[in-house]
């Protein structure tokens, strides 16, 4: 009988840690910076903004598909947490123009970085969901100058029915 409770009580904390995964339960205008971290943990990135402000990068990759950024006020309320890889961020940004700190504001910082030295271009990469849940990789693509030059969404098939994960 011990065992069952023992593995109830793993259970049960194991799922009060996933509760955190997204920041439910944060409320802005009365969260505290202090808050934040401890319901999501420490932050991957923390960006300062011109105007006093703050934004805290959660990218929850490569297991997830999501990307939070927390903006905290100059005194450490949190203003707003939101998922940034959403079609929507993603039509934001504009090839030729968008520039490599931009993407970063729009997008978050990206899971992994490779360099393409004949294309002389440097690829973003993350994984998300697009508004069907279906599962994406996103491929940023800036030159040398860096400026966004191309933005690609490749469909994961391997998560697909008879696609390599779905194999025995």
């Amino acid at each position: 009988m011990n065992i069952i409770r023992l593995l109830a009580a793993a259970l049960v904390l194991a799922l009060a840690g996933c509760a955190s995964f997204d920041g439910r339960g944060l409320v802005p205008g009365q969260s505290t910076a202090r808050d934040v971290e401890a319901l999501m943990g420490v932050p991957t990135e923390r960006l300062k903004l011109p105007e006093g402000d703050s934004v805290w990068y959660y990218p929850r990759q490569p297991t997830g598909r999501e990307m939070y950024a927390v903006r905290l006020s100059p005194d450490g309320v949190m203003r707003s947490k939101e998922q940034l890889l959403t079609e929507q961020n993603i039509a934001r940004l504009t090839r030729e123009v968008t520039t490599r700190a931009q993407a970063r504001a729009i997008v978050g910082p990206p899971w992994q970085v490779a360099r393409f030295e004949r294309q002389q271009r440097e690829v973003w990469e993350y994984y998300m969901y697009n508004v069907e849940q279906y599962e994406y990789f996103l491929y940023l693509q800036f030159s040398d100058d860096g400026i966004l030059r191309e933005v690609i969404m490749l469909k994961d098939y391997s998560k697909e029915p008879g696609g390599e994960a779905g194999k025995n």
